[in-house]
Parts: structure tokens; C-alpha cells; sequence
């Protein structure tokens, strides 16, 4: 039984029953049960390898330091999740059409 109290806003939005709730275990792992643990791709190998080949390889990212306006930073922010990887993809196709 979970030890998170049941919210039917977030069951009804995610599409889980009280029912459904009620039957997770949600006790924590004991010492011996964690020391059993594989890793996913371990456990799971055609269904990692299948999921590597569904997004690719992964792309290098290097960390920099850059200013920038407050405002368009802000904006850039505000434009939820994912915004930094939206800067990257913008940056490759205005480098791209430079060309």
C-alpha cells in the first residue's frame, strides 16, 4: 500500500483508479531486494537496444558560459522546459542557412 495519500485530480488527469492505487506496493526496497537490482539495460537488453535505436545516437554537449540580455534570457526561460535545447537547435539552423 502506498504511503501517499490517494488524489483522484491526479489519478482522473493520469488515468489510474482508486483501485489501481491501492494495489502498488509502494514500501520501500529492503537491503537485500537492492542488492538484487540490475541495471534496465541488464535486465531489459532488447528493449534498451530497442529504445537506443528509436532516439539515436547521443549528441556531445559541452557546458559554456555566455551573456546574454536579461530580457531574452527571461523569455528564453519562460518558454517552459527544454528551452535550452530549443537555443541549440535554433543556433544550428540560423549556422545552417549562414552557410
Amino acid at each position: 500500500m502506498s504511503t501517499r495519500p490517494y488524489d483522484p485530480k491526479h489519478a482522473a488527469e493520469y488515468g489510474y483508479t482508486r483501485q489501481d492505487w491501492e494495489a502498488v506496493d509502494g514500501s520501500e526496497a529492503t537491503d537485500d531486494q537492492q542488492s538484487q537490482a540490475a541495471m534496465f539495460s541488464e535486465a531489459f537488453p532488447d528493449i534498451h537496444h530497442a529504445i537506443l535505436r528509436k532516439r539515436g545516437p547521443a549528441r556531445t554537449k559541452t557546458p559554456i558560459s555566455i551573456r546574454l540580455d536579461d530580457d531574452l534570457v527571461a523569455r528564453l526561460r519562460s518558454s517552459g522546459p527544454g528551452w535550452q535545447a530549443r537555443v541549440n537547435d535554433a543556433l544550428r539552423r540560423w549556422l545552417d542557412d549562414a552557410a
